[in-house]
């Protein structure tokens, strides 16, 4: 079309459609002109006309009105009169729709009658809903963009310039306008490409394509939109012109546009999708730097169009495996999985190799696993090749640090066919051995491994038949089952197949991993031993354990040796006197007196815990001895700072070491009158409660030790573990003979109102205790009137609702503060 006019253009288009063009009437257009010509009286009346872009619009469309009034007027006169009728309509409707675009921001009279008309003519001229809706786009691009009135007074202009130029003029602007012009330009090819006057060949001969994709790097962002835009019209009406789209430039083009704008960004994915017809297109963007991380971005958005687009393309671009990979890498999992499921060997190979060299989030597995991968994984890992079998499991592997996963494993039937790896000799297959029991371990924190009793003890049998690194896998999977509530079952036949002296061994393993694991094993199990704990042990390795809590640098390790050592019966007399001769009782008071204050970290917690519970063999009331050995080596302020600032089962475990120290107080206090002291005592050693001298390495005294308002502030606290331990001890200050001391102590420091409090809260036992305390404060006159009020509700309530075991204790308190007769039938 080199050389053509607009009019050479519109005779060729004559050629083709006059049975189309001998349909329009000049009394078509004369009726149009008389409407228009009412409606744009009605609009220049308007204030906003004094407005220059849209006064010059007005203008523009009465110079065209004038026209068509002058053929109607004179049609004899017209050569070719159906080509003069279709380019004067066509005309009124653009100048229509550039008065429109030109108010496009103001509220008018007169405008809807003015698109009213614009569609009339559009009708009348026979042109396209499609073209004239892709015109309309083109100005709304332009309208959301840019507000700029010199743009519209501009396009006015070209368009004047345009009506008279040839479709070089626009390719020239196309190549080398400035953002304006080429606005403008784009505007026009935009009307000639939807309205019929140019063809395919002309856009391919003019070069139009790269001439546009070569301006999508140097322009605005109005003018890329339009420019994907003409793009995805040019492809509407040639398909096959796709495949001029396809160079690496051209794409990389676009896909820059995927990083703008949303409108932008939403119009380049729809064409890229467009043109993922092409082969070439689909081999190519997917090397784009940064394109496939674009789409899936895109695909995850909010804009559904977008959304869908993306999705189109990426499912399209997932015939390559190399794409999946990368798309993989950024998070969309879906054709990785499907090459699992579906692919060949080498591919699925590949596919698991890519996941278990994967860095995961929790939430990334528990997408790969809830898409469905793990079903394919132990496929492969239970029929395919070595390969195959070292590339699942080492992807189960990364995957089954997410608790819901392993339970997709178990329920894959994995679990048999791991242990018959693990039990395998087979030589090529031993590199599987390592992944498999990190499985396996990962697993065993699931209580469904529960449904056959017997794993752990297969497990446990191959202890000595593995690697390091299988042992530590195999300890850490052993410690998870038989730690559950549930393995009971488990737990007893461990202990029957003497597993304890099976792992006693491992105690003195240089690696900390595997020595820590066999620790913590025999810890869970000597939970249920009791009596025979002492004798599986023997004199050797309870030196060992000692020697762990004096010398190992790992907190954890010394937590689980304390409790090793806590859970030997405290009635054990022989396993006492090892443990004294082991001196393991200074080495206890050194940890203590080492550690932070307020220290809570997990494992301090536990240390804590294991130790006061320790203490409290070395505190036993009916052996005075080892007490004063324990107060001698201080234990007492330690129990008092566990009281103060350790966690809740070790204040009741403290608690528990003081009340048994407390209950012989009275008896080794120092009286006060006393002949034979060759030196009396000082003031402040004079105890008020036992009404003697006190100390506290010597007689074990609460009152002395500060025990009592650390005691009192756990019964106010909100946690109730301690109650009991606590009550037990308080209750040490007001035995017979000192009760009325004690009584005055207590109410001192404010514990009678925490007392009551328990009564109201606690358990069958410290109700119990609470109440035998409450009737020894309310024999004092003072005290019954101060505290009766505040108690007598909870009494009366737990008379009436309580436990049938308290009732007749609480009635006799109630018949004591003389709120129930001593012939109710609660006696």
């Amino acid at each position: 079309m080199e050389g053509k006019s607009y009019s050479d253009v519109y005779e060729a288009d004559e050629a083709t459609s006059s049975v189309t063009k001998d349909s329009l009437s000049y009394s078509e257009l004369s009726h149009s002109t008389r409407k228009l010509s009412s409606v744009l009286g009605e609009f220049k009346k308007n204030k906003i006309m004094e407005s220059s872009p849209i006064r010059k619009a007005v203008e523009s469309l009465e110079t065209e009105l004038k026209k068509a009034k002058a053929l109607v007027a004179s049609p004899r006169y017209a050569s070719s009169p159906c080509k003069r009728i279709e380019e004067i309509t066509e005309n009124l409707g653009r100048s229509i729709g550039l008065v429109l675009f030109a108010s496009h921001d103001v509220s008018m009279h007169g405008k809807e009658k003015l698109e009213v008309l614009r569609r009339e003519l559009m009708s009348v001229g026979q042109f396209s809903a499609a073209s004239s809706d892709s015109k309309s786009d083109f100005l709304d691009d332009v309208v959301t963009e840019e507000n700029d009135d010199d743009i519209v007074e501009e396009i006015i202009e070209v368009e004047k310039e345009f009506s008279c130029s040839t479709v070089e003029d626009i390719v020239l602007y196309l190549k080398c306008g400035n953002d304006e012009q080429l606005k403008v330009a784009l505007f026009a090819l935009n009307t000639l490409i939807c309205d019929d006057k140019v063809s395919c060949e002309w856009v391919d001969t003019e070069g139009v394509i790269p001439i546009l994709f070569s301006r999508l790097n140097s322009t605005n962002s109005v003018n890329r939109l339009s420019i994907i835009k003409n793009l995805r019209i040019i492809i509407a009406q040639n398909n096959e012109i796709k495949g001029k789209m396809a160079e690496v430039d051209f794409l990389s083009a676009l896909v820059k546009s995927l990083t703008r704008d949303a409108d932008e960004q939403r119009e380049a994915v729809g064409l890229l999708s467009t043109l993922s017809d092409v082969s070439a297109v689909r081999r190519r963007i997917g090397r784009i730097q940064g394109c496939i991380v674009m789409l899936v971005a895109i695909s995850n958005g909010e804009d559904q169009t977008a959304s869908h687009d993306a999705g189109k393309l990426l499912a399209a671009l997932s015939s390559s495996t190399q794409n999946a990979l990368h798309m993989a890498e950024a998070g969309y999992f879906k054709p990785l999985i499907k090459y699992l499921t579906e692919g060949s060997d080498m591919s699925k190979v590949l596919m698991a190799t890519a996941i278990s060299r994967m860095e995961l989030s929790d939430e990334t597995r528990a997408s790969i696993g809830e898409d469905g991968a793990i079903p394919p994984l132990v496929k492969m890992f239970k029929e395919g090749k070595l390969e195959a079998k070292l590339s699942s499991l080492s992807a189960l592997q990364n995957l089954s640090t997410l608790k819901e996963n392993t339970k997709r494993l178990i329920k894959s039937g994995i679990v048999p066919s791991l242990l018959q790896l693990l039990f395998s000799v087979t030589s090529v297959l031993m590199t599987l051995r390592e992944p498999a029991s990190a499985i396996l371990a990962r697993i065993a924190k699931s209580d469904d491994m529960l449904v056959n009793h017997d794993i752990a003890l297969q497990m446990f049998s191959l202890l000595n038949l593995s690697s390091p690194i299988i042992q530590i896998h195999l300890l850490e999977a052993l410690n998870s089952i038989v730690s559950q509530p549930r393995a009971s079952k488990v737990r007893r036949k461990m202990k029957e197949n003497g597993s304890i002296q099976l792992l006693l061994p491992f105690l003195t393993e240089q690696n900390p991993k595997i020595r820590i694991g066999a620790f913590n094993f025999i810890y869970t199990l000597s939970k249920e031993l009791s009596d025979e704990l002492m004798e599986q042990l023997g004199e050797t390795h309870i030196h060992t354990i000692v020697n762990v809590l004096s010398s190992s640098t790992s907190e954890d390790e010394k937590a689980i040796a304390a409790g090793i050592l806590c859970n030997i019966p405290v009635n054990d007399k022989k396993a006492t006197d090892l443990l004294k001769k082991a001196n393991l009782l200074p080495i206890l008071v050194s940890i203590m007196n080492s550690k932070q204050a307020g220290s809570t970290t997990p494992l301090s917690s536990q240390l804590i815990e294991n130790i006061a519970g320790v203490l409290i063999r070395f505190t036993i009331t009916s052996n005075v001895k080892l007490q004063l050995y324990a107060g001698e080596h201080r234990v007492i302020p330690v129990l008092v700072k566990i009281l103060s600032d350790g966690p809740i089962i070790a204040k009741c475990r403290a608690a528990t070491s003081l009340a048994q120290l407390s209950k012989n107080c009275l008896n080794l206090r120092k009286s006060k009158k006393s002949t034979w002291l060759c030196v009396p005592p000082s003031a402040e050693a004079f105890c008020e409660v036992h009404n003697g001298y006190c100390f506290v390495k010597s007689t074990f005294c609460l009152v002395k030790s500060g025990a009592v308002s650390p005691l009192i502030k756990i019964l106010e606290g909100d946690e109730r573990e301690a109650d009991e331990a606590v009550l037990e001890a308080l209750s040490t200050l007001l035995d017979d003979g000192i009760w009325e001391n004690g009584c005055g102590f207590l109410e001192k420091k404010e514990g009678i109102e925490a007392v009551i409090k328990v009564v109201e809260s606690g358990s069958v036992k410290t109700r119990e205790k609470a109440v035998w305390i409450l009737e020894r404060v309310f024999r004092v006159k003072e005290y019954r009137a101060k505290y009766e009020a505040m108690a007598q509700v909870v009494l009366i309530d737990l008379a009436q609702n309580g436990e049938a075991q308290l009732k007749p204790t609480v009635a006799k308190l109630l018949a004591q503060l003389e709120l129930l007769q001593a012939q109710s039938d609660y006696f």
